[in-house]
């Protein structure tokens, strides 16, 4: 609920409306002069300022202007039983964001005042993600050991810089959104919004309503105007995550965006400029859904004036353990737990492991780790998945379990294991079975059960097995 200072020197005015705002939750102080709000702007913050455009001789845009320089943060909305283009202009200039007629329409005031609080929620929460931002790239959060990476940052610094669109492609977990947010953090436009959105996550007529917004009655339950979020991310970025997701329709009003720099709510006949640059990601083969026919050949070129591709974890192995010790200090510290480091074997699980999941698994599997150790040194059963096991006796359990199942029609899963073996019985026919459904090619077969080469050439020499 909002603070609100009411100023309007006509009582029956202040007295309505008091009653009408506190009875919707939110908490009043009242003004009857310009003077007198003046002293209580300079006393205290307030969410939300209504003003009458008429007072005495400190009017209601002297008003506006003290509220705003008092604190930016505040809202105003001004009131004018005068109204005309030229004064409603005027406010929205000194930085009001609403501007009603008398007699006030009591749905309209409550409309403007709710329009008043999303700004300020949103104005918070850019805020605080920008906080956070600033504080990851201080502290160097992407770790680059690996000369992929390195180049990768290098990429980074060139294009910030610039304007120019960006996608980005890589595996799920690589880093994306990382990406994206360094290249916002040391653009031009870093002090204002990036606004991420997953265009996977949300269903097309409301990814289009979050894109371009809408105005009041455009379809059902869209009962006041709405901003989008190209408009929210006006002058700064907007991060386009899984953009292979989005709709063909989308797509067409996307690239007129694109074309135009000019953004229209759906609804409205009225377009609007806008400046905002466009970072999107992909973890699929862009190419390949252009060929389907799933995504338009000509956005394609739009949004890759800059391509930078993250490669997966497994291709970067020297940066495993460095993100293992990143990852390590943060939780250690975050559940405040003595621990020194990892056990020689713990080290060689993980860089045997090929993380299909990258580094979003991976501080997954570090989280877990470090709730689960019980020394000062972290051991391989600590990234356990299950009780007592392993990443790979998990791994091994899961594809074990699938596979029983799916040869045995109505088989429990409790049923699945009713024949006691060892874990090593099951590893060489897991292996065994792989590699004979890739005729024998490591590659594939390594790729497959989530290992290195190296380490599948291991448990072939381990379990004597040959074609």
């Amino acid at each position: 609920m909002a603070h609100i200072l009411l100023v309007d020197d006509q009582s029956s005015m202040r007295l309505t409306l008091t009653a009408l705002l506190k009875q919707a939750g939110h908490t009043l102080m009242q003004a009857a002069t310009g003077e007198d709000a003046l002293k209580k702007l300079s006393a205290q913050d307030f969410d939300v300022v209504v003003t009458d455009l008429k007072l005495d001789s400190i009017g209601g845009m002297d008003v506006l202007k003290a509220a705003k320089a008092a604190n930016p943060q505040t809202e105003v909305i001004v009131l004018t039983g005068y109204g005309s283009v030229e004064s409603a202009v005027e406010a929205m200039k000194g930085g009001a964001i609403d501007y009603l007629t008398k007699p006030v329409d009591s749905e309209e005031l409550m409309l403007a005042v709710g329009r008043a609080m999303e700004r300020q929620r949103l104005k918070s929460e850019v805020t605080r993600l920008r906080s956070v931002v600033e504080q990851k790239f201080t502290a160097k959060d992407i770790v680059a050991a690996s000369e992929p990476m390195r180049q990768v940052l290098e990429m980074v610094a060139r294009v910030a810089p610039t304007d120019a669109a960006v996608l980005i492609q890589g595996e799920s977990g690589t880093g994306k959104e990382l990406i994206a947010r360094a290249i916002h953090q040391n653009s031009g436009r870093r002090e204002a919004a990036f606004i991420p959105i997953n265009c996977g996550a949300l269903p097309e007529n409301l990814l289009e309503s979050e894109l371009f917004g809408h105005v009041k009655g455009a379809f059902t339950g869209a009962h006041q105007n709405k901003k989008g979020l190209f408009e929210e991310a006006d002058g700064g970025t907007l991060f386009l995550d899984e953009i292979g997701e989005m709709s063909p329709l989308t797509q067409v009003k996307l690239l007129r965006v694109l074309q135009d720099f000019e953004v229209r709510r759906v609804g409205s006949n009225t377009g609007m400029k806008i400046d905002v640059r466009i970072i999107a990601a992909t973890n699929q083969r862009l190419q390949s859904r252009i060929r389907d026919g799933a995504f338009r050949e000509d956005l394609y070129y739009r949004l890759q004036v800059i391509l930078m591709h993250l490669p997966p974890l497994r291709e970067r192995q020297e940066e495993i353990l460095p993100l293992v010790e990143h990852y390590l200090g943060i939780y250690t510290k975050k559940l405040n737990k003595p621990i020194k480091g990892l056990t020689k074997d713990a080290k060689n699980a993980l860089i045997e492991y090929s993380w299909p999941g990258n580094v979003r698994e991976l501080a997954n599997v570090v989280e877990r780790a470090v709730i689960l150790c019980r020394g000062d040194e972290v051991h391989p059963e600590d990234f356990a998945l299950t009780s007592g096991g392993s990443l790979l006796a998990d791994a091994l359990r899961e594809r074990e379990l699938d596979d029983k199942t799916a040869d045995v029609p109505g088989t429990a899963i409790g049923d699945t294991f009713s024949t006691p073996r060892s874990l090593l019985e099951m590893e060489r026919e897991f292996v065994q079975a792989a590699l004979q459904r890739h005729n024998w090619d490591t590659g594939p077969a390594a790729q497959e059960m989530g290992l290195t080469q190296t380490a599948l050439s291991k448990k072939i020499k381990e379990h004597q097995l040959r074609p």
